[in-house]
Protein backbone atom coordinates (compact mmCIF):
# COMPACT_ATOMS: atom_id res chain seq x y z
CA UNK A 1 0.00 0.00 0.00
CA UNK A 2 1.38 3.50 -0.73
CA UNK A 3 -0.40 6.76 1.00
CA UNK A 4 0.34 8.95 -1.95
CA UNK A 5 -2.55 6.02 -3.54
CA UNK A 6 -4.47 6.94 -0.49
CA UNK A 7 -4.71 10.11 -0.45
CA UNK A 8 -5.73 9.94 -4.55
CA UNK A 9 -8.48 7.69 -3.56
CA UNK A 10 -10.04 9.89 -1.34
CA UNK A 11 -9.54 13.76 -3.11
CA UNK A 12 -11.67 11.36 -5.62
CA UNK A 13 -14.08 11.23 -2.96
CA UNK A 14 -14.03 7.32 -2.87
CA UNK A 15 -14.25 5.46 0.56
CA UNK A 16 -11.34 3.92 2.14
CA UNK A 17 -11.28 0.18 3.07
CA UNK A 18 -10.51 -0.45 6.82
CA UNK A 19 -7.06 -2.01 5.52
CA UNK A 20 -6.50 1.13 4.47
CA UNK A 21 -7.60 3.46 7.21
CA UNK A 22 -5.37 0.79 9.52
CA UNK A 23 -2.44 1.18 7.17
CA UNK A 24 -2.58 5.18 7.58
CA UNK A 25 -3.48 5.37 11.53
CA UNK A 26 -0.50 2.77 12.08
CA UNK A 27 2.11 4.51 9.96
CA UNK A 28 1.46 8.13 11.07
CA UNK A 29 1.42 6.90 14.71
CA UNK A 30 5.06 4.77 14.06
CA UNK A 31 6.48 7.91 11.98
CA UNK A 32 6.73 6.13 8.54
CA UNK A 33 4.23 8.38 7.44
CA UNK A 34 5.39 12.05 7.12
CA UNK A 35 3.16 15.38 8.82
CA UNK A 36 2.67 16.60 4.61
CA UNK A 37 1.05 13.45 3.07
CA UNK A 38 -1.06 13.15 6.92
CA UNK A 39 -1.92 16.74 6.04
CA UNK A 40 -2.65 16.52 2.06
CA UNK A 41 -5.18 13.24 3.19
CA UNK A 42 -6.70 15.30 6.05
CA UNK A 43 -7.54 17.96 3.21
CA UNK A 44 -9.09 15.51 1.03
CA UNK A 45 -11.42 14.30 4.14
CA UNK A 46 -12.18 18.21 4.80
CA UNK A 47 -13.44 18.49 1.03
CA UNK A 48 -14.60 14.56 0.49
CA UNK A 49 -15.96 13.72 3.84
CA UNK A 50 -15.79 9.85 5.33
CA UNK A 51 -18.95 7.43 5.20
CA UNK A 52 -20.60 5.82 8.58
CA UNK A 53 -18.87 2.61 8.08
CA UNK A 54 -15.08 5.07 6.98
CA UNK A 55 -15.89 6.99 10.67
CA UNK A 56 -16.59 4.48 12.75
CA UNK A 57 -13.52 2.19 11.30
CA UNK A 58 -11.40 5.56 11.99
CA UNK A 59 -12.86 5.91 15.25
CA UNK A 60 -12.10 2.33 16.85
CA UNK A 61 -8.34 2.66 15.02
CA UNK A 62 -7.45 5.41 16.68
CA UNK A 63 -8.94 4.48 20.22
CA UNK A 64 -7.16 1.03 20.02
CA UNK A 65 -3.78 2.49 19.07
CA UNK A 66 -2.51 3.12 22.68
CA UNK A 67 -3.60 1.82 26.00
CA UNK A 68 -7.25 1.36 26.92
CA UNK A 69 -7.84 2.43 30.27
CA UNK A 70 -9.59 -0.03 32.85
CA UNK A 71 -11.81 1.86 35.34
CA UNK A 72 -13.40 -1.14 36.58
CA UNK A 73 -11.41 -0.44 39.80
CA UNK A 74 -12.95 2.57 40.87
CA UNK A 75 -16.62 2.19 42.56
CA UNK A 76 -19.89 3.51 41.03
CA UNK A 77 -20.87 4.66 37.22
CA UNK A 78 -18.40 6.40 35.84
CA UNK A 79 -19.09 10.00 34.22
CA UNK A 80 -16.74 11.63 31.21
CA UNK A 81 -17.56 14.96 29.15
CA UNK A 82 -16.51 16.19 26.34
CA UNK A 83 -17.46 19.98 24.45
CA UNK A 84 -16.55 20.15 20.55
CA UNK A 85 -14.65 23.31 21.60
CA UNK A 86 -16.35 27.16 21.63
CA UNK A 87 -15.20 30.67 23.04
CA UNK A 88 -15.00 31.09 26.90
CA UNK A 89 -16.20 27.61 27.55
CA UNK A 90 -15.17 26.67 30.38
CA UNK A 91 -18.38 24.16 31.63
CA UNK A 92 -15.83 21.66 32.44
CA UNK A 93 -14.55 23.38 35.01
CA UNK A 94 -17.89 23.63 36.56
CA UNK A 95 -19.42 20.14 35.33
CA UNK A 96 -16.56 17.78 36.74
CA UNK A 97 -16.71 18.96 40.02
CA UNK A 98 -21.00 19.25 40.22
CA UNK A 99 -21.12 16.18 39.47
CA UNK A 100 -18.79 14.44 41.68
CA UNK A 101 -19.66 16.19 44.24
CA UNK A 102 -23.16 14.41 43.64
CA UNK A 103 -21.87 10.71 44.06
CA UNK A 104 -20.70 10.26 40.19
CA UNK A 105 -17.02 9.42 39.95
CA UNK A 106 -15.62 11.83 37.02
CA UNK A 107 -12.63 10.64 34.99
CA UNK A 108 -11.69 13.37 32.74
CA UNK A 109 -8.94 13.94 30.03
CA UNK A 110 -9.05 16.53 28.51
CA UNK A 111 -7.70 18.93 25.56
CA UNK A 112 -5.29 21.96 25.00
CA UNK A 113 -6.63 24.50 22.27
CA UNK A 114 -7.74 23.84 19.25
CA UNK A 115 -8.00 26.45 16.78
CA UNK A 116 -9.60 29.37 18.14
CA UNK A 117 -11.05 27.44 21.36
CA UNK A 118 -9.76 27.16 24.33
CA UNK A 119 -8.52 24.01 26.10
CA UNK A 120 -9.62 22.81 29.23
CA UNK A 121 -6.08 22.00 30.26
CA UNK A 122 -4.56 25.27 29.64
CA UNK A 123 -7.12 26.99 31.55
CA UNK A 124 -6.37 24.71 34.68
CA UNK A 125 -2.22 25.20 34.04
CA UNK A 126 -2.98 28.47 34.69
CA UNK A 127 -3.24 27.54 38.53
CA UNK A 128 -0.36 27.77 40.00
CA UNK A 129 1.18 24.47 40.62
CA UNK A 130 -1.67 22.28 39.18
CA UNK A 131 -0.53 19.42 37.69
CA UNK A 132 -2.24 17.99 33.96
CA UNK A 133 0.07 15.32 33.84
CA UNK A 134 0.15 11.83 35.80
CA UNK A 135 0.32 8.31 35.36
CA UNK A 136 -2.78 6.19 34.74
CA UNK A 137 -2.22 4.79 37.89
CA UNK A 138 -2.50 7.83 39.63
CA UNK A 139 -5.11 8.72 37.68
CA UNK A 140 -7.18 5.93 38.72
CA UNK A 141 -6.37 6.27 42.32
CA UNK A 142 -7.19 10.50 42.46
CA UNK A 143 -10.88 9.29 40.52
CA UNK A 144 -10.72 6.43 43.52
CA UNK A 145 -10.20 8.91 46.41
CA UNK A 146 -11.63 11.68 45.96
CA UNK A 147 -14.36 11.16 43.14
CA UNK A 148 -12.71 13.50 40.48
CA UNK A 149 -9.60 14.07 38.25
CA UNK A 150 -9.25 16.41 35.07
CA UNK A 151 -5.90 15.61 33.72
CA UNK A 152 -4.01 15.78 29.67
CA UNK A 153 -4.45 12.83 27.47
CA UNK A 154 -1.46 10.93 27.91
CA UNK A 155 0.96 10.09 25.70
CA UNK A 156 0.41 6.26 25.06
CA UNK A 157 -3.88 6.87 25.35
CA UNK A 158 -4.77 7.11 22.08
CA UNK A 159 -1.78 8.82 20.22
CA UNK A 160 -3.01 8.13 16.86
CA UNK A 161 -5.87 11.31 17.99
CA UNK A 162 -2.83 13.04 20.17
CA UNK A 163 -0.61 13.49 16.60
CA UNK A 164 -3.80 13.68 14.29
CA UNK A 165 -5.27 16.39 16.92
CA UNK A 166 -2.12 18.73 16.66
CA UNK A 167 -1.58 18.33 13.00
CA UNK A 168 -5.80 19.51 12.50
CA UNK A 169 -5.12 22.64 14.28
CA UNK A 170 -2.35 23.94 12.12
CA UNK A 171 -3.65 22.92 8.63
CA UNK A 172 -7.34 24.34 8.55
CA UNK A 173 -8.76 20.52 9.08
CA UNK A 174 -10.67 21.12 12.15
CA UNK A 175 -13.73 21.72 11.54
CA UNK A 176 -14.95 18.46 9.63
CA UNK A 177 -18.35 16.36 11.07
CA UNK A 178 -16.17 12.74 10.29
CA UNK A 179 -12.48 14.11 12.09
CA UNK A 180 -14.75 15.76 14.42
CA UNK A 181 -16.81 12.04 15.73
CA UNK A 182 -13.58 10.26 15.27
CA UNK A 183 -11.54 12.30 17.35
CA UNK A 184 -13.79 12.69 20.14
CA UNK A 185 -15.16 9.40 19.95
CA UNK A 186 -11.69 7.53 20.21
CA UNK A 187 -10.72 9.13 23.39
CA UNK A 188 -14.07 8.92 25.19
CA UNK A 189 -14.03 4.91 24.18
CA UNK A 190 -10.30 4.61 25.17
CA UNK A 191 -10.67 6.24 28.51
CA UNK A 192 -13.05 3.95 30.12
CA UNK A 193 -16.21 5.18 31.69
CA UNK A 194 -19.55 4.31 31.61
CA UNK A 195 -21.72 7.55 30.61
CA UNK A 196 -20.49 10.09 28.10
CA UNK A 197 -21.86 13.62 28.29
CA UNK A 198 -21.38 15.47 24.93
CA UNK A 199 -21.55 19.58 24.36
CA UNK A 200 -22.00 20.18 20.68
CA UNK A 201 -21.22 23.29 19.98
CA UNK A 202 -23.36 25.24 17.29
CA UNK A 203 -22.60 29.07 15.73
CA UNK A 204 -19.84 31.53 14.62
CA UNK A 205 -17.82 30.55 17.32
CA UNK A 206 -17.86 26.70 16.94
CA UNK A 207 -16.41 24.72 14.52
CA UNK A 208 -19.78 23.57 13.18
CA UNK A 209 -21.37 26.63 12.00
CA UNK A 210 -25.02 25.53 11.81
CA UNK A 211 -27.72 23.07 13.17
CA UNK A 212 -27.99 20.58 10.88
CA UNK A 213 -24.80 19.61 10.43
CA UNK A 214 -24.91 19.63 14.30
CA UNK A 215 -27.34 17.22 14.72
CA UNK A 216 -25.50 15.14 12.18
CA UNK A 217 -22.14 15.34 14.19
CA UNK A 218 -24.56 14.35 17.46
CA UNK A 219 -26.27 11.83 15.76
CA UNK A 220 -22.96 10.27 14.39
CA UNK A 221 -21.23 10.65 18.19
CA UNK A 222 -24.29 9.02 20.23
CA UNK A 223 -24.53 5.79 17.82
CA UNK A 224 -20.15 5.49 17.95
CA UNK A 225 -20.84 5.62 22.16
CA UNK A 226 -23.82 3.14 21.66
CA UNK A 227 -21.47 0.85 19.73
CA UNK A 228 -19.41 0.57 22.03
CA UNK A 229 -21.85 -0.11 24.72
CA UNK A 230 -21.53 3.24 26.51
CA UNK A 231 -24.84 5.41 27.83
CA UNK A 232 -24.46 8.81 25.73
CA UNK A 233 -26.70 11.66 25.40
CA UNK A 234 -25.47 14.78 23.22
CA UNK A 235 -26.90 18.70 24.30
CA UNK A 236 -26.30 21.41 21.42
CA UNK A 237 -25.41 24.65 22.53
CA UNK A 238 -25.63 27.58 20.90
CA UNK A 239 -22.12 29.41 20.21
CA UNK A 240 -23.05 32.74 18.63
CA UNK A 241 -21.85 34.70 20.97
CA UNK A 242 -19.20 33.98 23.74
CA UNK A 243 -20.09 31.44 26.89
CA UNK A 244 -20.32 33.80 30.05
CA UNK A 245 -17.99 36.72 30.37
CA UNK A 246 -14.50 35.69 30.61
CA UNK A 247 -12.11 34.34 27.17
CA UNK A 248 -9.10 33.79 28.47
CA UNK A 249 -7.60 31.14 30.15
CA UNK A 250 -7.16 32.56 33.97
CA UNK A 251 -9.91 34.55 33.44
CA UNK A 252 -12.17 31.79 32.67
CA UNK A 253 -11.14 29.78 35.34
CA UNK A 254 -12.19 32.62 37.68
CA UNK A 255 -15.47 32.71 36.34
CA UNK A 256 -15.79 29.13 36.59
CA UNK A 257 -15.05 29.80 40.33
CA UNK A 258 -17.85 32.41 40.47
CA UNK A 259 -20.55 30.04 38.68
CA UNK A 260 -19.40 27.09 41.84
CA UNK A 261 -20.13 30.26 44.32
CA UNK A 262 -23.79 30.31 42.93
CA UNK A 263 -22.57 33.94 41.03
CA UNK A 264 -22.42 32.60 37.31
CA UNK A 265 -23.41 34.31 34.40
CA UNK A 266 -27.02 33.49 33.43
CA UNK A 267 -26.40 31.12 29.66
CA UNK A 268 -23.38 29.49 31.73
CA UNK A 269 -25.52 28.40 34.88
CA UNK A 270 -28.15 27.18 32.23
CA UNK A 271 -26.05 24.74 30.22
CA UNK A 272 -24.51 23.69 33.07
CA UNK A 273 -27.74 22.55 34.60
CA UNK A 274 -29.09 20.77 31.68
CA UNK A 275 -25.59 18.90 31.09
CA UNK A 276 -25.81 17.66 34.38
CA UNK A 277 -29.50 16.83 34.67
CA UNK A 278 -28.78 15.40 31.32
CA UNK A 279 -25.89 13.11 33.19
CA UNK A 280 -28.63 12.31 35.75
CA UNK A 281 -31.43 11.06 33.57
CA UNK A 282 -28.83 8.77 31.97
CA UNK A 283 -27.61 7.23 34.95
CA UNK A 284 -31.24 6.41 36.06
CA UNK A 285 -31.38 7.65 38.99
CA UNK A 286 -35.37 7.50 40.67
CA UNK A 287 -36.35 10.81 40.22
CA UNK A 288 -38.26 12.71 37.03
CA UNK A 289 -36.49 15.27 34.82
CA UNK A 290 -37.48 18.15 36.69
CA UNK A 291 -36.81 16.97 40.31
CA UNK A 292 -33.02 16.03 39.07
CA UNK A 293 -33.24 19.65 37.67
CA UNK A 294 -34.06 21.22 40.87
CA UNK A 295 -31.53 18.78 42.96
CA UNK A 296 -28.74 20.03 40.38
CA UNK A 297 -29.34 23.84 40.86
CA UNK A 298 -29.42 22.90 44.59
CA UNK A 299 -26.03 21.35 44.27
CA UNK A 300 -24.54 23.95 42.43
CA UNK A 301 -25.79 26.91 45.11
CA UNK A 302 -24.96 25.17 48.35
CA UNK A 303 -21.11 25.02 48.10
CA UNK A 304 -20.62 21.29 47.93
CA UNK A 305 -19.44 21.02 44.23
CA UNK A 306 -17.08 24.33 45.28
CA UNK A 307 -15.13 22.43 47.75
CA UNK A 308 -15.09 19.51 45.62
CA UNK A 309 -13.27 21.94 42.99
CA UNK A 310 -10.82 23.03 45.93
CA UNK A 311 -10.10 19.08 46.67
CA UNK A 312 -9.22 18.54 42.87
CA UNK A 313 -6.91 21.22 42.63
CA UNK A 314 -5.31 20.26 46.17
CA UNK A 315 -4.81 17.02 45.18
CA UNK A 316 -2.95 18.14 41.76
CA UNK A 317 -0.71 20.08 43.43
CA UNK A 318 -2.51 23.42 42.88
CA UNK A 319 -2.86 26.47 44.89
CA UNK A 320 -6.38 26.12 46.45
CA UNK A 321 -5.85 29.45 47.49
CA UNK A 322 -6.80 31.23 44.17
CA UNK A 323 -10.58 30.03 45.24
CA UNK A 324 -10.76 32.92 47.32
CA UNK A 325 -7.92 35.24 46.40
CA UNK A 326 -8.25 35.97 42.50
CA UNK A 327 -4.52 38.13 42.39
CA UNK A 328 -2.12 35.25 41.12
CA UNK A 329 -4.41 34.51 38.25
CA UNK A 330 -4.58 38.44 37.20
CA UNK A 331 -0.64 38.57 36.02
CA UNK A 332 -1.22 40.50 33.17
CA UNK A 333 0.73 44.01 32.83
CA UNK A 334 -1.61 45.41 30.96
CA UNK A 335 -5.55 45.88 31.97
CA UNK A 336 -6.88 48.42 29.61
CA UNK A 337 -10.98 49.19 29.93
CA UNK A 338 -12.77 50.20 26.44
CA UNK A 339 -16.60 52.38 26.71
CA UNK A 340 -18.61 52.43 24.73
CA UNK A 341 -19.29 55.37 21.96
CA UNK A 342 -22.59 55.15 21.64
CA UNK A 343 -25.80 54.26 24.01
CA UNK A 344 -28.43 51.85 22.46
CA UNK A 345 -28.62 47.88 22.66
CA UNK A 346 -25.90 45.32 22.03
CA UNK A 347 -26.84 43.74 18.75
CA UNK A 348 -24.02 41.19 18.29
CA UNK A 349 -21.15 39.65 19.60
CA UNK A 350 -19.98 37.44 16.86
CA UNK A 351 -18.10 34.77 18.93
CA UNK A 352 -15.58 34.03 16.58
CA UNK A 353 -14.09 37.51 15.91
CA UNK A 354 -13.88 37.50 19.89
CA UNK A 355 -11.63 34.24 19.50
CA UNK A 356 -9.84 36.11 17.43
CA UNK A 357 -9.06 39.22 19.21
CA UNK A 358 -8.30 36.82 22.97
CA UNK A 359 -5.69 34.90 20.30
CA UNK A 360 -3.94 38.19 19.21
CA UNK A 361 -3.33 39.02 22.18
CA UNK A 362 -1.16 35.88 22.57
CA UNK A 363 -3.82 33.33 24.19
CA UNK A 364 -3.96 30.77 21.07
CA UNK A 365 -1.88 28.45 19.30
CA UNK A 366 -0.67 29.17 15.28
CA UNK A 367 1.46 26.43 15.07
CA UNK A 368 1.23 23.12 17.18
CA UNK A 369 4.54 23.80 19.13
CA UNK A 370 3.66 27.04 20.08
CA UNK A 371 3.13 28.34 23.65
CA UNK A 372 0.44 29.93 24.72
CA UNK A 373 -0.05 33.04 26.93
CA UNK A 374 -2.32 31.88 30.05
CA UNK A 375 -2.80 35.68 31.48
CA UNK A 376 -3.97 37.27 29.08
CA UNK A 377 -7.54 37.56 27.56
CA UNK A 378 -10.86 39.90 27.56
CA UNK A 379 -13.67 40.43 30.23
CA UNK A 380 -17.25 41.49 28.43
CA UNK A 381 -19.33 43.58 30.46
CA UNK A 382 -22.58 42.98 27.85
CA UNK A 383 -24.54 40.64 26.32
CA UNK A 384 -26.75 40.51 23.01
CA UNK A 385 -29.63 42.23 24.05
CA UNK A 386 -27.83 43.99 26.89
CA UNK A 387 -28.74 47.77 27.20
CA UNK A 388 -25.53 49.91 26.87
CA UNK A 389 -24.99 53.79 27.82
CA UNK A 390 -22.48 55.93 26.23
CA UNK A 391 -19.09 55.61 28.02
CA UNK A 392 -20.19 52.76 30.17
CA UNK A 393 -17.56 50.16 30.00
CA UNK A 394 -17.94 47.37 27.69
CA UNK A 395 -14.92 45.70 28.00
CA UNK A 396 -11.34 45.27 30.06
CA UNK A 397 -8.48 43.61 27.73
CA UNK A 398 -5.66 42.14 30.04
CA UNK A 399 -2.30 42.12 27.99
CA UNK A 400 1.50 41.66 28.04
CA UNK A 401 2.28 43.23 24.89
CA UNK A 402 1.21 46.74 23.62
CA UNK A 403 0.91 45.98 19.73
CA UNK A 404 -0.63 42.50 20.26
CA UNK A 405 -2.98 44.94 22.83
CA UNK A 406 -3.35 47.17 19.46
CA UNK A 407 -4.50 44.11 17.31
CA UNK A 408 -6.52 42.61 19.31
CA UNK A 409 -8.60 46.01 19.69
CA UNK A 410 -8.94 46.37 16.22
CA UNK A 411 -10.29 42.90 15.93
CA UNK A 412 -12.67 43.20 18.70
CA UNK A 413 -14.15 46.51 17.07
CA UNK A 414 -15.31 44.49 14.38
CA UNK A 415 -16.71 41.90 16.77
CA UNK A 416 -19.92 44.09 18.65
CA UNK A 417 -21.84 46.08 16.80
CA UNK A 418 -24.41 48.33 19.07
CA UNK A 419 -27.67 49.82 17.62
CA UNK A 420 -31.14 51.24 18.66
CA UNK A 421 -33.22 47.46 18.49
CA UNK A 422 -33.23 45.13 21.35
CA UNK A 423 -32.66 41.93 20.41
CA UNK A 424 -32.95 38.43 22.01
CA UNK A 425 -30.03 36.08 21.98
CA UNK A 426 -30.59 32.59 20.73
CA UNK A 427 -31.54 30.13 23.85
CA UNK A 428 -27.94 28.55 25.02
CA UNK A 429 -29.60 24.68 24.90
CA UNK A 430 -30.90 23.99 20.91
CA UNK A 431 -31.60 20.17 21.23
CA UNK A 432 -30.80 17.29 23.46
CA UNK A 433 -29.89 14.06 21.05
CA UNK A 434 -29.75 10.48 22.76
Amino acid sequence: MRMIDIIIKKRNGEALSEEEISFVVDGYVKGDIPDYQMSALLMAIYFRGMNIEETITLTKKMAYSGKVLDLSSIPGIKVDKHSTGGVGDKTTLIFAPLVASMGYPVAKMSGRSLGHTGGTIDKLESIPGFKTSMKDEEFIKQVKEIGIAIVGQTEDLVPADKKIYALRDVTGTVDSIPLIASSVMSKKIASGSDVIILDVKVGRGAFIKDINSAKELARIMVGIGKGFGRKIVAVLSQMDQPLGFAIGNSLEVMEAIETLKGRGPKDLNELIVTLATETLRLININYKNEDIRAKVMEQLSNGKALAKFKEMIKTQGGDVKIVDDYSPLLSAKIQKEIYSLEGGYVEDIDAYKVALSVMALGAGREKKEDKIDLSVGIRLYKKIGDKIEKNEPIVTFYANDVEKLKRAQEIFREAIKIGNKKKDPLPIVLDVIS
